[in-house]
């Protein structure tokens, strides 16, 4: 009786105003519902770690330079958010590990602001050898001095001064020496000093002179001193991944025009490019895309069995349950993943290195001619 005096009480406050809702009335829609499960989503693309090489690889090809194929590498075998790899400054790359302590957010202005990693996700994320020697090769080649918009010297810059840039016309310095399987100094003294420059050599500069359509003389970019998240996934991660550049007004997409010697092929630029190309890329992994990579490293872990509080570190995740709290990292268990990453690493270099045993990606050539 007491039972039913409160639903008509009320009941009783819902029909005089008092109240928003009545407890009392038949909650709808708690049937079985048909059509959905609550254990999928949109499927989230991933790669292997050939493929992660591959389009490290090709992304170094379409920007020129090896920055962006070591950062698509650290970005496979780390994990690490987008923010925290253009923001890993310089002295938090060390041998064995990469500290994160700050990320640049970029804000809907265009300015990147530094602030703290995700969820104050600071950690230490542990490095195989092979890729320590790789991060502190890459830095001691890089000319980049301190950012004039934070004053701090980072390990990765930007690749032009905007996003259309990377899409500029015509062949550079660079694609010509890699064409011609010379340095860029090669290439400058076949220009400027021709007679100090053995023939063989002079006429292999003066063809891929000729094939790429080179014209001397451009204005040199202005790099900028970090990449945009859309410039970079647009212009060089997704024509990486997926052999096409995307459709912006008024271009429709299109394939990117290559030439396939030396393999995979020197992406060709400037007026009529796919006239003077001879080939095309092959899609390595449609639809994905950078932050792709960091769900490629999760499951990576999850197939090398590796115990989920180290999964939880190098992620930046916390697991917050009971056995979260009660479970705790050795260093048994960073040594073991350090040896699976380098397995792994090593497998997938030599099935890239059946497939060539060279590379134009000057990095990449120095670690498949590593025994």
């Amino acid at each position: 009786m007491a039972q039913r005096a409160r639903v008509q009480l009320d009941r009783g406050g819902h029909d005089e105003g008092l109240a928003d809702a009545n407890p009392a009335a038949r909650r709808r829609g708690r049937g079985k519902r048909a059509g959905r499960s609550s254990k999928r989503g949109p499927e989230k693309v991933v790669t292997t770690m050939l493929g992660a090489l591959l389009i490290a690889e090709r992304a170094a090809l379409l920007s020129g330079r090896d920055d962006e194929f070591v950062a698509v590498v650290t970005k496979a075998f780390t994990g690490m958010r987008w923010g925290e790899l253009v923001g890993l400054e310089t002295e938090y790359v060390r041998h064995g590990e990469i500290r994160v302590q700050w990320q640049l957010y970029e804000l809907d202005t265009g300015e990147l602001h530094r602030c703290p990693p995700k969820d104050d996700s600071y950690r230490t994320i542990d490095t195989p050898k092979w890729h320590s020697e790789l991060l502190i090769e890459h830095l001691a080649h890089r000319t980049a001095g301190a950012c004039a918009c934070h004053g701090l010297d980072y390990v990765f810059t930007g690749h032009r001064a905007s996003n259309t840039s990377s899409r500029a016309t015509g062949a550079k310095l660079v694609d010509v020496a890699r064409l011609a399987a010379v340095s860029t100094g090669t290439v400058s003294n076949v220009l400027n000093r021709p007679e100090a420059v053995p023939e063989k050599t002079r006429l292999a500069v003066q063809e891929a002179i000729a094939e790429l359509g080179y014209v001397r003389g451009g204005a040199p970019a202005q790099l900028a001193a970090h990449w945009r998240r859309n410039g970079f996934a647009t212009w060089l991660f997704q024509p990486a991944a997926t052999g096409w550049y995307p459709a912006k007004a008024p271009n429709p997409a299109r394939p990117v025009p290559i030439i396939g010697n030396p393999w995979p092929g020197v992406p060709v630029r400037g007026r009529n490019a796919s006239g003077r190309a001879d080939a095309s890329w092959l899609p390595v992994a449609r639809g994905l895309t950078p932050h792709g990579l960091r769900h490629t490293h999760k499951t990576l872990m999850v197939e090398l069995n590796v115990p989920r509080p180290l999964q939880d570190e190098r992620m930046g995740h916390l697991d917050g349950t009971v056995q979260g709290r009660y479970s705790h990292v050795t260093q048994t268990m960073r040594d073991r993943l350090m040896e699976d990453l380098t397995e792994v690493w090593e497998r997938a270099l030599e099935a890239r290195r059946a497939m060539s045993t060279r590379s134009p990606v000057v990095a990449l050539d120095r670690l498949l001619g590593v025994s």
